[in-house]
């Protein structure tokens, strides 16, 4: 499948590992690969949105207990922004960095011109403080980042900085906020990628 077919049937963005409930599914021109799907199964033609699963990933790995071949989920996204272009969303410090060679935020591009940044997504509605790295191939311009005045009502979990707030559900972590979701869209569809001969 090419680029041009899947804007033909109206999708030029792609959303790969998302939730079964995900905001991601009320935005229009998104296709949107949640488990059932099966992101592994996409056959690439427009950029995309990546979120793969964090849990083997993350600052808390050593108590995480992910499915068989789920880890490497995460190296599948790498591929995937790095051929078609668009933007692959995990928790800030996250070891996939290392492991993919992977750009820190302040970092130069890589070689195919993708480049990190942070971004705290209570900016973007959540309730909580939630650092996140953002890897981007094929953007040239981002569209503005928001700022939010006060301080997050929640925390991910009680830290030394937030000790006494309530913390958010599991599913709160997982989801992406409707407007971080249509931020993220809206990266995706200003990126290009080598595979489309658009670089």
């Amino acid at each position: 499948m090419n680029y041009p077919a899947l804007a033909r049937q109206g999708h030029d963005v792609s959303v790969l590992f998302a939730r079964a409930d995900s905001n991601y599914k009320a935005l229009a021109g998104v296709d949107v690969w949640d488990a059932e799907r099966d992101a592994l199964r996409w056959a690439g033609g427009c950029p995309v949105v990546a979120h793969p699963p964090c849990r083997s990933w993350g600052r808390l790995r050593q108590f995480a207990k992910p499915r068989p071949g789920e880890k490497e989920l995460a190296l599948f996204a790498v591929d995937q922004v790095r051929k078609w272009g668009g933007v692959l969303e995990h928790p800030a410090e996250s070891t996939l960095w290392e492991a993919a060679g992977l750009p820190k935020p302040g970092e130069f591009p890589d070689q195919w011109g993708g480049l990190t940044i942070h971004v705290d997504q209570y900016h973007f509605g959540h309730r909580a403080e939630k650092a996140t790295w953002l890897y981007i191939v094929g953007c040239t311009s981002l569209p503005p980042i928001p700022r939010r005045a006060g301080r997050p009502t929640h925390c991910v979990r009680p830290t030394k900085s937030y000790p006494r707030l309530p913390s958010i559900t599991k599913a709160e972590r997982e989801h992406t906020p409707p407007d971080f979701a249509a931020w993220l869209i809206e990266v995706a569809r200003r990126c290009h990628g080598f595979a489309r001969g658009d670089s």
